[in-house]
């Protein structure tokens, strides 16, 4: 059975059960990226993150056990971190067929008024 990363997540916070010394065949399952994205957003488990990032020629087994037997055991939730979407930005890219670069660019110098006059001609009408 593959492990999700709630699994991974679990045995490193949590319960501190070395799933690999179980099953060897797990190691490929385990992607440290991944993990290492959900654990950077507790500021506890921020420096132990950047070492295993410092490492990533690591063996997927040694960095799992880096951050099993380091981290604290403590409940976690760490929302996954996005991208804050900029207003209007859609509305110039499509208007000018502008990439993202450009657009955020061309937000900086446009006035409000000529934001809502791209965006009343963008304005195709109908129901939402």
């Amino acid at each position: 059975m593959k492990p999700e990363l709630k699994d991974w997540l679990n045995t490193i916070n949590l319960t501190k059960i070395n799933l690999i010394d179980e099953d060897q065949d797990l190691k490929r399952h385990y992607t440290p990226y991944v993990i290492n994205r959900c654990l950077s957003g507790e500021l506890d488990c921020l420096m132990y993150v950047n070492e295993m990032n410092l490492n990533p020629s690591l063996d997927k087994k040694l960095q799992y056990d880096f951050l099993l037997n380091s981290v604290r055991k403590r409940k976690r939730f760490s929302p996954w971190l996005r991208k804050e979407a900029i207003k209007d930005l859609e509305c110039v890219k499509s208007y000018y067929g502008y990439s993202n670069e450009k657009a955020l660019q061309a937000l900086k110098i446009l006035t409000k008024t000529q934001i809502d006059f791209i965006k009343s001609k963008l304005e195709t009408g109908g129901t939402k």
